[in-house]
């Protein structure tokens, strides 16, 4: 999956005196040119503050929300341009594990229901193969088959979250977005279902979009690692060498701010400074000038461009422009 210029806004409702007064419409920035490729067969996390754009970017690749502009590109597909019958292929072809296991299944249908329901839609199994087929995904996620005939309710959320995963995997999917997976889960059951999709992964040859901002399942789980903060992605780059030589100043404060019970994986980076900007009113320039201890005046005015590193890693932040002199010297 390859995605380049992707933008999303949603629009504020006005009052009836602001539209009488001809104010202008305000939008919320979630998404600003995203740049961003996705791997056959790994996993590439995602990572950043609440609010920086992450389930957003998710649901707007699975088509929930319609982008702005931009182009996504899934092999040959214009995923932006698709309808119809093309778009529900594309819908088998990369599905979406949600993040509250409880609300995303009808409390109203059994398992198997919720099961042979993605099967029918999308023709998948005829009727009479349906309920072995029911069994089989059950038995894949580490349920047994008299779970079948229970309804959402009666299952702990490590359960329901099973079957998520479950009904995803109907589909015989290629790619997985999990959005904030296991967030909602006790840490116990995050291990458990975090490992499971890693076995699930390496038994049916699946690319993983991993959305989290539990840094330490990242690591664990991720192959690639993009950072985001407030709709733009500021750093890309393999997980061992974000969580041990990060390069952007967020990244740096980001990772330093997460809690170690090893004082030698400190790092000697500045904190985050104040607030997150709202998204209605975005800074000019960079959008982490206002909380980076680093910032300088071109950051004010100009959006850092990501640049790819001779080693490696994507980076957007000025102070690595070969044409800039940077006049600080990033915490490593």
């Amino acid at each position: 999956m390859e995605i380049h210029g992707l933008t999303k806004t949603f629009p504020v409702a006005q009052s009836l005196l602001s539209r009488w007064r001809g104010q202008p419409q305000r939008a919320v920035q979630a998404l600003t040119d995203v740049e961003l490729n996705v791997r056959r067969g790994e996993t590439l996390g995602i990572v950043g503050e609440s609010g920086c754009g992450k389930s957003t970017l998710a649901r707007t690749l699975v088509r929930l929300y319609d982008a702005d502009r931009g182009s996504v590109r899934y092999g040959d597909l214009d995923v932006l341009a698709l309808r119809g019958a093309d778009l529900r292929q594309y819908n088998r072809r990369v599905q979406m594990i949600f993040q509250d296991p409880y609300s995303s299944l009808n409390p109203r249908m059994t398992v198997e229901a919720v099961l042979r329901e993605a099967l029918s839609v999308h023709k998948m199994r005829p009727p009479a193969e349906q309920p072995a087929r029911v069994r089989e995904l059950l038995k894949l996620v580490g349920l047994p088959p008299e779970a079948a005939g229970r309804l959402p309710h009666e299952f702990s959320g490590g359960q329901r979250q099973r079957i998520g995963i479950a009904r995803a995997l109907a589909l015989e999917p290629e790619c997985l977005i999990a959005d904030e997976l296991v967030s909602a889960l006790d840490v116990s059951v995050q291990a458990q279902v975090v490992n499971l999709l890693l076995e699930l992964q390496e038994r049916l040859d699946l690319t993983v979009l991993f959305v989290a901002h539990d840094l330490r399942l990242v690591r664990h789980i991720s192959h690639r690692v993009a950072v985001m903060y407030l709709g733009r992605v500021v750093e890309v780059s393999d997980t061992e060498t974000i969580f041990t030589a990060p390069r952007h100043p967020y990244t740096q404060a980001l990772l330093a701010a997460a809690p170690t019970l090893d004082p030698s994986q400190r790092t000697a980076a500045p904190a985050i400074m104040g607030e997150l900007p709202s998204p209605l009113n975005v800074p000019s320039g960079c959008a982490f000038r206002t909380r980076c201890p680093y910032a300088f005046e071109r950051c004010a005015t100009e959006r850092p461009a990501l640049l790819k590193l001779e080693d490696g890693p994507e980076v957007a932040c000025h102070l690595y422009d070969p044409a800039q002199t940077a006049p600080f010297k990033l915490a490593t």
